[in-house]
């Protein structure tokens, strides 16, 4: 028998006898080039982005409309209960097609087409061979300008959703994640992320059809369209299918969020709980500021990729957490830097206290010019990768859209990322990682946690 291998440490394996192993050198990066490209705006408002990318015979479709309460801007309503029934019931049948016959059409043509809605918009998201452009267009102009819901298909979807909000709420990243709007935004629309189960189970097919006469309109969404076909010919059959939906007024934009301000972190109580979840934030910037381009590259050394500082340390180092991170989050009219680990809940005070540390650290020991220069390449090549695909780009594209960007800032974006100064970052660290300009909720078990965080201070103890 043969002696058991001895397990070989990560430095041990990347050194050899002559020093340590070299990385091999990276490949060049290259941008997009030119692509072949329409950004117009359809007579009823509706505006179309068609690209352009042979890479196969499909196409990739994606619709964004303003989902914004066209009633009221209060959490007193029941918006966020029909919108989420609506975004489930909107392709179960129209006065022409049932469910099975959208989803035998579609299946025909090797397509698919779904629905999901947020605070901030209601999107479409589709695809299908190039030959069957026509027929997915077709469905969707149907549920847009016709969707019937079937009664019988609503009360089904309304006893599902209750049961999956119901379930979800149980879940500790939910807590955690719905516990940091309120602390971030109050009582703003956008906070609510998540209908109360009763709320939507006093919604009726009548208020969906309400909601959908009110909100789903053409003038203010944009629909992507990347794949195998002409721009020209794709925006020819959009308009086809869609010049005829119509309406008065426009979609509804959320009103812009507060901005967010430093102070004490939150702690919830979770009674029981052997884990806290960790949600820190503080204000980011739009895409279109000019500092961005720094921003991204300083959230990626302080915690936006494997090798960041903070993963360095709360995870490789001290063993505090599996999963930590950092990265931005586009708000209405706005921006945020989100803070996420996870951790036991006698390693919580610690944790927190490193990854503060690391804040400080950021703002006050500026990153390398090796740190700079790998997460350069890092974000250009994470760019590249994740458009690299007709559905990567359209997905993209039209979160871009959303902020009234298109092709050309994309396309720009690893110039401006190649441009960025160590200096530049420098500056952005020291504004925007400061410890004092975050704050946030932390979810544990208050009884256990209490003592250490107490000493700790910067916490706010219920």
């Amino acid at each position: 028998m043969s002696a058991p291998t001895k397990h070989r440490s990560a430095e041990e394996i990347g050194r050899t006898a002559l020093g340590p192993r070299p990385f091999p050198e990276l490949g060049e990066q290259r941008a997009a080039a030119d692509l072949d490209t329409v950004d117009t705006t359809l007579a009823n408002g509706l505006r179309v982005i068609a690209v352009r990318r042979s890479s196969v015979p499909l196409v990739e479709l994606r619709v964004r409309i303003p989902f914004g309460d066209p009633a009221t801007s209060s959490t007193g309503s029941t918006h966020a209960a029909r919108a989420e029934l609506l975004a489930s019931t909107v392709l179960t049948g129209t006065a022409t097609r049932s469910r099975v016959d959208v989803d035998t059409e579609l299946a025909l043509v090797g397509g698919e087409l779904d629905a999901a809605v947020d605070p901030e918009r209601l999107s479409f998201t589709g695809n299908a061979l190039v030959a069957g452009l026509d027929t997915v267009l077709d469905v969707l102009r149907d549920a847009l300008t016709g969707a019937t819901y079937p009664d019988h298909e609503v009360e089904r979807e309304r006893e599902r959703l209750v049961e999956r909000i119901r379930l979800a709420r149980s879940q500790p990243s939910v807590i955690a994640r719905e516990s940091l709007q309120r602390h971030l935004y109050g009582d703003h629309p956008y906070a609510k992320e998540m209908p109360e189960a009763d709320e939507v189970s006093s919604v009726t097919r009548d208020d969906v059809l309400a909601l959908h006469a009110a909100a789903v309109l053409p003038r203010g969404a944009v629909l992507v369209l990347v794949g195998d076909v002409a721009p020209d010919a794709a925006v020819r059959a959009i308009e086809n299918a869609l010049g005829g939906w119509t309406a008065e007024g426009a979609a509804v934009t959320p009103s812009p969020l507060p901005v967010v301000r430093g102070g004490d972190v939150l702690l919830v109580h979770r009674p029981g709980a052997v884990q806290s979840q960790i949600r820190l934030a503080a204000r980011g910037l739009v895409r279109t500021d000019e500092r961005y381009p720094a921003l991204q590259l300083a959230n990626l050394v302080y915690g936006g990729f494997f090798s960041s500082r903070l993963v360095e340390n709360i995870r490789e180092d001290k063993g505090y957490t599996y999963h930590a991170r950092s990265y931005p989050e586009f708000t209405p009219g706005g921006a945020a830097l989100l803070v996420d680990a996870d951790t036991a809940s006698e390693a919580t005070a610690a944790a927190l206290l490193e990854t503060r540390y690391e804040l400080g650290r950021m703002a006050l020991v500026p990153p390398s010019e090796a740190e700079v220069d790998t997460t350069r390449r890092y974000a250009i090549g994470a760019l590249l990768t994740a458009t690299s695909s007709q559905g990567g780009l359209a997905s993209f594209l039209v979160n871009l859209a959303g902020l009234g960007l298109g092709v050309d800032w994309f396309l720009a974006h690893p110039g401006r990322l190649a441009s960025v100064t160590v200096e530049q970052v420098a500056e952005v660290a020291l504004e925007f990682f400061a410890p004092s300009a975050f704050t946030g909720v932390l979810v544990g078990d208050a009884d256990k946690l209490t003592p250490q965080l107490r000493a700790l201070g910067g916490v706010a103890l219920p």
